[in-house]
C-alpha cells in the first residue's frame, strides 16, 4: 500500500535546521520521508542524512522514493530511535557529530490507514497498535490483563479520558465472558459507557485508542531517553527540532529544554501549525514546534 503522510510545518523545520550543502541530519522519525529528502537535497552529494522508523513500510516507502529520486546520501535504519547513540555508533566513526536531528512524534496518515493493524478504531481490525517489536506485551494483552487500575490510568495519562474508569471497568467485565480480539471489540465496549449525549466531534474511542498506542509503543519513555542521545550527538550550535502531539510528550520536551545545561532554546514559545496548514491537513492541528541549539 502506498505510504502516504505530509510533514508538518516543513518549512518551519527547514527554516530552524539551517540545512546547507555538506552538512549531515538525523530524521529520527522516517515517517513519510519528507524531511528527510528535504534534508537530503539541501545538504547535497557531500552531505548526508540517516532517516530511522521502526515502521517496516515506511522503510520500505523511504527506499522506493529515495530510489525515484536518485538521491545517494540517505542512510536508512529500521529501528526505535530510542536507540540513536548505537544507530549512530554501527555506522559511523566514534565521535561523529551532527548538524541537526528533528523528531516528528505524530502518527501518520498511512499507519491510520493500514488494515493490517489496529490504530484506527474505524473498521474492524486486530488489536495491534505497534510500530514495530515492541519490549512488553502486545495492544492485544493490555486490553485484556492489565489490571483495572492500570487501565484507568493510562487511559486517563495517556488519553486524558473524563471516563478513564468507566471505560476500564467495562473492559475488565467484558473480558471475564471473552478475550477482545478487535478494534470493534474495543470500540463496542467504549460507545456503551459514552452516552450519545455526551458525545462530540471527536468520537468517543480516540483518546482510548491514543492511550494504548502509547502504552504498547512505550513513546513517552523513549522520547526521555532519545533527548540526552540527541544532545550528545550535535555539533556545537548544532540544532534540535521536535514537534509533539500530545501534551505528556510536548511536556518532556520542554522540560528537557529548559534543564539542559548545553542548550539555548530557540522557541519561547512553541510553535503551531498556520491555519492554512491546518486546513490543508487536519492531523497537523494539535503539533508543536520547539528547537534548541547546542551551546
Amino acid at each position: 500500500m502506498p505510504y502516504l503522510h505530509i510533514p508538518v510545518m516543513l518549512a518551519e523545520v527547514l527554516e530552524y535546521l539551517k540545512p546547507r550543502s555538506g552538512q549531515k541530519f538525523i530524521d529520527g522519525t522516517l515517517g513519510g520521508a519528507g524531511y528527510t529528502i528535504a534534508l537530503a537535497e539541501k545538504v547535497g552529494p557531500q552531505g548526508g542524512v540517516i532517516g530511522i522508523d521502526l515502521d517496516g513500510l515506511a522503510i520500505e516507502n523511504a527506499a522506493t522514493i529515495i530510489k525515484s529520486q536518485g538521491l545517494s546520501n540517505i542512510v536508512l535504519v529500521q529501528d526505535n530511535f530510542k536507540n540513536l547513540s548505537s544507530i549512530v555508533a554501527a555506522r559511523y566513526p566514534v565521535g561523529t557529530q551532527f548538524d541537526g536531528i528533528v523528531f516528528d512524534l505524530g502518527l501518520s496518515s498511512a499507519q491510520l490507514a493500514d488494515e493490517a493493524r489496529g490504530f484506527s478504531f474505524q473498521g474492524e481490525r486486530p488489536l495491534d497498535m505497534a510500530f514495530g517489536p515492541v519490549n512488553r506485551g502486545s495492544t492485544a494483552d493490555i486490553v485484556n490483563q492489565y489490571p483495572l487500575l492500570e487501565l484507568t490510568r493510562i487511559f486517563r495519562e495517556y488519553g486524558e479520558e473524563r471516563r478513564a474508569y468507566q471505560i476500564a471497568k467495562a473492559i475488565v467485565a467484558v473480558r471475564r465472558e471473552k478475550r477482545l480480539k478487535t478494534t470493534a471489540d474495543l470500540v463496542a465496549i467504549i460507545e456503551s459507557v459514552v452516552p450519545i449525549r455526551f458525545r462530540t466531534k471527536i468520537h468517543p474511542a480516540t483518546r482510548v485508542f491514543q492511550a494504548l498506542r502509547m502504552e504498547t509503543n512505550e513513546e513517552l519513555k523513549a522520547i526521555e531517553e532519545v533527548l540526552p542521545q540527541a544532545v550528545r550527538l550535535l555539533k556545537p550550535q548544532g540544532r534540535l527540532v521536535v514537534i509533539s502531539f500530545h501534551s505528556g510528550e510536548d511536556r518532556i520536551v520542554k522540560r528537557f529544554f529548559k534543564a539542559a545545561a548545553d542548550l539555548q532554546i530557540l522557541t519561547k514559545r512553541p510553535l503551531v501549525p498556520t491555519p492554512a496548514e491546518i486546513a490543508a491537513n487536519p492531523r497537523a492541528r494539535s503539533a508543536k514546534l520547539r528547537a534548541a541549539a547546542k551551546i
